[in-house]
């Protein structure tokens, strides 16, 4: 059958709702996809993800192509010629069905008198597509950031600030973590053998194996049983530090979509989790995660700066608050954050930040572990937090942990390594 729909205008209003509206992709992705067939869902998320990586080039590209640029109710076109070119340079698709494709797009977007333009633009671009590669490498900064996060990235880690920003640019790698309550990593990484699914094991975490190629979830062993989950082996590193325990009263603050709140609950299956996050649609993808691995906990919606909305006067063993944050560290999975952020941001995330911990300290039990996370590699919203944090806290001792550094353990994003990430394990005197 047929497809009725044109995947490249589909694309097209994505980038549209992203870089017009500031929607994220991973708002926008999975309502499209609803759309499309299973074998053209990964292809929409290819071009759309792969698009906000490169997008400098590309929009320089266009510059050098079109003498007016498409505005106003026509700027979604000026997004569908970026998807043609994109595919041109960085996808195996023929570029004949690139070109017939994307210029169809006009079509499906109620404007089929700009076929003609965006033909040309495109067969113009294939002309000139060596001399302009060439040329946009003198004209545009290689590093494909805007310049307040290079200027922040660079003067944080002067050493090392080009290995961040070249993992950065690159596709994510794939890791999961194994349900220890169906079988140990060992005995899922040879299930993953037996699939001819090639994968490593990692050293730090004990659940982790990183598959040396993505591939989808239907083919993991039994993941819809629940023996395994799609988290990055940084992301697993916070329900490791927390180390929760059965019976244990445990809060999982902006819990959504619920990785580590199932996580908790594979190291304690006997803990009373509640998870609570202030977005009611992404609440829903706790629950769907809970059912999945056929775990319990209390999940509601919340404000982590108003625990006593939600908290009923209970106090915690242990919380662990996975802290809004820039997600600075995580721009390889989600590439639109670099033109979403801006530096005003981050001052307005430290304060709330702040004000979550500041909230939620109370609701801790004496003697209790409460560990602090983001996905970001900022020191303002890690170090620099913290040590504020302790500084008005006589009650609140940072634990030492075998990766502590000054005011917790910072993590860089690594082109086979684990994602940006920030921990640090507090605990109640």
């Amino acid at each position: 059958m047929k497809n009725t729909y044109n995947l490249r205008s589909i694309a097209a209003k994505a980038i549209t709702q992203v870089l017009e509206r500031g929607q994220s992709l991973s708002t926008v992705i999975p309502e499209l996809q609803q759309k499309v067939s299973g074998k053209d869902k990964a292809l929409l998320q290819e071009l759309c993800f792969g698009v906000m990586r490169v997008l400098p080039q590309l929009e320089w590209f266009i510059s050098q192509l079109m003498t007016k640029p498409l505005k106003g109710k026509q700027r979604i076109f000026h997004y569908l010629i970026m998807v043609g070119i994109y595919q041109l340079i960085y996808t195996r698709i023929p570029a004949h069905a690139a070109l017939a494709e994307t210029v169809n797009g006009a079509i499906n977007l109620k404007q089929p008198q700009l076929k003609g333009l965006i033909n040309g633009v495109l067969r113009q671009f294939q002309r000139q597509q060596q001399e302009l590669v060439e040329r946009a490498n003198s004209h545009i900064s290689q590093y494909l950031h805007p310049k307040w996060l290079l200027e922040r990235i660079q003067k944080t880690y002067p050493q090392n600030w080009q290995t961040i920003v070249d993992a950065n640019n690159q596709k994510p790698p794939m890791w999961l973590r194994v349900n220890q309550l169906h079988h140990t990593t060992n005995e899922y990484f040879a299930l993953l053998e037996n699939a001819n699914i090639e994968a490593e094991l990692d050293t730090d975490h004990p659940s982790a194996i990183r598959l040396l190629s993505p591939c989808p979830v239907s083919y993991l062993p039994g993941f819809e049983q629940g023996w395994v989950t799609i988290q990055d082996r940084s992301a697993q590193g916070c329900a490791e530090l927390l180390s929760p325990c059965n019976g244990e009263s445990i809060l999982d603050l902006c819990a959504a979509p619920g990785g580590k709140t199932t996580h908790i609950l594979e190291i304690a299956p006997k803990s009373k989790v509640l998870a609570i996050d202030i977005d009611e649609q992404r609440i829903k993808r706790v629950k769907e995660n809970l059912q999945r691995l056929n775990l319990h906990a209390v999940v509601k919606t919340g404000d982590g700066r108003l625990p006593h909305e939600w908290a009923t006067g209970k106090q915690f063993d242990r919380i662990l608050l996975d802290a809004p944050c820039s997600a600075t560290g995580v721009i390889r999975r989600h590439p639109d954050i670099k033109w979403l952020r801006h530096n005003e941001d981050i001052d307005q995330l430290v304060t709330l930040q702040s004000e979550i911990l500041d909230a939620v300290w109370p609701y801790l039990k004496k003697n209790g572990t409460l560990v602090y996370a983001t996905c970001s590699i900022l020191p303002q919203e890690n170090s620099e937090q913290i040590q504020s944090f302790l500084e008005c806290h006589a009650d609140a001792k940072l634990s030492e942990t075998k990766i502590q550094e000054k005011s917790g353990t910072q993590i860089i994003p690594e082109a086979a390594g684990g994602d940006g990430f920030f921990y640090a394990r507090l605990t109640k005197q």
